[in-house]
């Protein structure tokens, strides 16, 4: 487990009597932007969601940074070292943009938070404009931009990201997966689901692919841009 920062193995999840994963096993090595691409429904934000702890695996183990962390709650997990972006963003509407961005840090006790939302304002200096207005006010665009930047304020070594592109403009995906390569270049591991697979696999090093709750695939990215089952299946190519 030499340099892995997440290990999933043997993972099952049922919704009652409905698997939605079965025998997953992957790993994400420190540094890395590992993709999980799939259709609608083949159980990636539901592998997130276990991830998160959210939702909770009735078979396998899940570790991090060599530690089983298979029983721990989401709380624990994120003073670990790792924030959700989720799907739909998650903000609170009727706060303003720096009080979303505090939140974010609401288990940290140390005096580095205003330099940390200074940060972000960096990443995204639109969210430094809209500071005093409220989350529910802001565009898709710039509410995907807040919804990273109070998953970062906990100082994650791990991020994982479910659909950050969804229902946004091009100019606006471009802006904020080139955050996401600035982040990696500065450490942070990343694990990346993403309906777009072309654009999954155009930033990741590696990636999977789950179909049915099964990971069916799973390789260098630059190989899976060019494989015709992906190509046909994903890429509409």
């Amino acid at each position: 487990m030499e340099n892995s920062m997440l290990k999933v193995s043997n993972l099952d999840f049922s919704y009652h009597q409905i698997i939605a994963l079965q025998d997953i096993n992957l790993d994400v090595k420190k540094g890395e932007i590992i993709s999980l691409i799939g259709a609608n429904g083949a159980g990636k934000t539901t592998l997130l969601k276990i991830l998160s702890a959210l939702l909770i695996q009735q078979k396998g183990k899940i570790f991090f940074k060599g530690e089983d962390i298979s029983d721990s709650d989401s709380i624990q997990r994120v003073k670990l070292g790792i924030s959700q972006v989720p799907e739909g963003r998650g903000l609170f509407d009727i706060l303003s943009v720096e009080d979303n961005l505090t939140l974010g840090a609401y288990l940290r006790d140390d005096s580095d938070i205003k330099d940390d939302i200074d940060r972000i304002y960096t990443l995204f200096p639109v969210l430094k404009e809209k500071r005093n207005h409220y989350a529910g006010t802001l565009s898709g665009g710039q509410q995907q931009m807040l919804s990273v930047g109070r998953a970062l304020m906990s100082r994650p070594e791990l991020l994982l990201l479910d659909e950050p592109s969804m229902g946004l403009a091009p100019i606006i995906v471009e802006d904020i997966f080139e955050v996401l390569e600035n982040l990696r270049k500065e450490g942070t591991t990343i694990f990346l689901v993403e309906q777009n697979a072309y654009l999954a696999l155009s930033i990741s090093d590696r990636a999977y692919v789950l179909e049915n709750g099964e990971i069916v695939m799973s390789g260098d990215s630059k190989d899976l841009i060019d494989d015709d089952r992906v190509k046909e299946a994903y890429l509409g190519i």
